[in-house]
């Protein structure tokens, strides 16, 4: 057991409504009364986000989770498909984990999986992947007094703004936390 004051963004905890990792912190002292906690924790098995409030001096379950690597192979209906690169055993999880997320993952990559015992909870998507613009229109020129950006596909079929410089076949830089064109990778 640990003491909620402990609890700090990517912390992972247990309560009775299942596994968490915290994402935001923060500790409120008001006057005489006791000091609050509030956390924002994502669930590693729904990927849902609640916002949960803890008094001071309470304490949570404490978690241990490893990393393993696991090489992607494909996605069916509802689950994530992975392959063990030591002992080729396949595995797989729910996709629900990932929020959407599972766009960015590329067939044969190698990619850090969070996991307790036998069980995988969830993948860690890289925060920046590069990807190739498969369509994009052509960049007109006109009055660019500030930054001007255009409509892209790229090839996992996410739709981004790029600027007016990019060209269908560039590879370009996506933060996958924020869905944003970064720069442009030669």
């Amino acid at each position: 057991m640990i003491p909620v004051t402990d609890l700090r963004s990517g912390k992972v905890f247990k309560d009775s409504q299942g596994i968490w990792e915290v994402v935001s912190y923060k500790h409120t002292k008001m006057g005489r009364g006791t000091a609050t906690i509030r956390v924002k924790a994502k669930n590693l098995k729904t990927a849902s986000i609640l916002e949960k409030t803890f008094t001071s001096g309470q304490k949570v379950e404490d978690i241990e989770l490893s990393k393993k690597k696991g090489q992607f192979l494909y996605v069916d209906k509802d689950n994530l498909v992975f392959m063990d690169p030591e002992t080729f055993e396949q595995f797989s999880f729910a996709k629900v984990s990932t929020a959407g997320k599972e766009i960015f993952l590329k067939e044969s990559e190698t990619y850090d999986l969070l996991v307790m015992g036998d069980a995988v909870f969830s993948v860690e998507i890289p925060k920046l992947v590069v990807l190739q613009v498969a369509e994009t229109g052509p960049g007109v020129k006109g009055d660019t007094v500030s930054n001007v950006y255009k409509d892209a596909t790229l090839e996992n079929g996410l739709k981004i703004k790029v600027p007016l410089f990019i060209n269908q076949g560039d590879k370009v830089k996506v933060d996958t936390r924020t869905l944003e064109y970064v720069e442009r990778v030669k």
